[in-house]
């Protein structure tokens, strides 16, 4: 698919300075170089300006509301030969905190940080996701999933020692047993199935009303993408599914999935709903599809924008699977 890295979170290009990642002489350079910068994250939340655009903020690395992070920063990479770090601000909180909006599907709440202008905010990533730049949104999806992994992963899987942050964030060692542990990335196919002029799509509980998406699913140890494909379509709705093309991937950082698009054609269309998989699904007309995508679908609303599921469907709609 010549488009396939155009999708959110796909490849900008960035410098990921793996080789100074253990490199201490070159980490304490990199810390006192002027041109050196630093993301900031809260509960996850990507620290952004609400600009137009909006953007990923950068604040230099002595910026007084660093003091307050964590120490045990993360280095994202290199931009334009300086480096770029994530810092997490977790343990502050909001005087105006309200608990119940955070974490939602539709998050829309904002926390803004007395020591930083009113323009800079703590946003749900994806609510903010398809305003940032490729770069911009790169570099919040990396830090948020890296996060995310030592938030839950603090104790040695081999013999339950905590562990500490080494290789600038990029790895957990145990000081008991020596062991090594990397963040996780779970691999998930979701497919756009299709059948003579109608894709299959399917909702899950909890979801905004009359909201559908691709089917997708978790890949099981010992299996292909092809095979995952086939078998999720069939448990969640009881489909065969005969030739599958890999189409597009995207890092999906919610909380750690390496989402595979893929094509797959169905040999039958009688649906059979598995109400623990999913809580409804159907065969939707490119005709109908395309009045969703406009906004004027009385009955679907399409995948949220900036999930590969948009993309797939939206290329399928302007045949553009190529």
């Amino acid at each position: 698919m010549k488009r396939a890295e155009t999708v959110t979170f796909g490849g900008s290009g960035l410098d990921r300075a793996g080789e100074i990642r253990s490199d201490r002489e070159a980490l304490a350079a990199a810390r006192t170089d002027p041109d050196s910068r630093a993301t900031l994250f809260w509960r996850g939340k990507p620290l952004v300006s609400l600009g137009n655009p909006a953007s990923l903020v950068r604040l230099p690395l002595d910026h007084h509301v660093l003091r307050n992070a964590s120490q045990d920063s993360i280095l994202l990479g290199r931009e334009e030969g300086a480096a770029r770090f994530a810092f997490d601000l977790s343990n502050w909180v909001p005087d105006d905190l309200d608990e119940d909006q955070l974490g939602g599907f539709l998050d829309q709440s904002e926390q803004r940080h007395p020591d930083l202008p009113d323009e800079m905010v703590f946003a749900e990533l994806r609510r903010v996701m398809t305003w940032l730049s490729p770069r911009d949104a790169e570099l919040a999806a990396t830090g948020k999933a890296v996060f995310g992994w030592h938030a839950t992963h603090g104790f040695c899987a081999c013999c339950g020692v905590q562990t500490d942050m080494v290789q600038e964030g990029w790895q957990r060692r145990c000081p008991a047993c020596n062991a090594s542990h990397f963040p996780r990335t779970d691999p998930v196919v979701i497919m756009l199935i299709t059948k003579g002029n109608s894709v299959l799509v399917g909702r899950s509980p909890g979801w905004p009303d009359k909201m559908y998406s691709l089917l997708a699913g978790f890949v099981e140890p010992g299996e292909t993408l092809e095979a995952a494909v086939r078998r999720e379509v069939f448990e969640e709705v009881g489909v065969r599914v005969g030739a599958v093309e890999y189409l597009a991937s995207q890092p999906w950082p919610f909380p750690a999935s390496l989402m595979f698009g893929c094509a797959g054609e169905a040999l039958n269309t009688d649906l059979t709903v598995d109400p623990l998989e999913i809580e409804d699904a159907m065969w939707v007309s490119k005709e109908d599809m395309m009045v969703a995508y406009s906004g004027h679908h009385p009955d679907i609303l399409p995948a949220r924008k900036g999930a590969i599921a948009h993309f797939l469907i939206e290329s399928w709609l302007a045949d553009r699977l190529e």
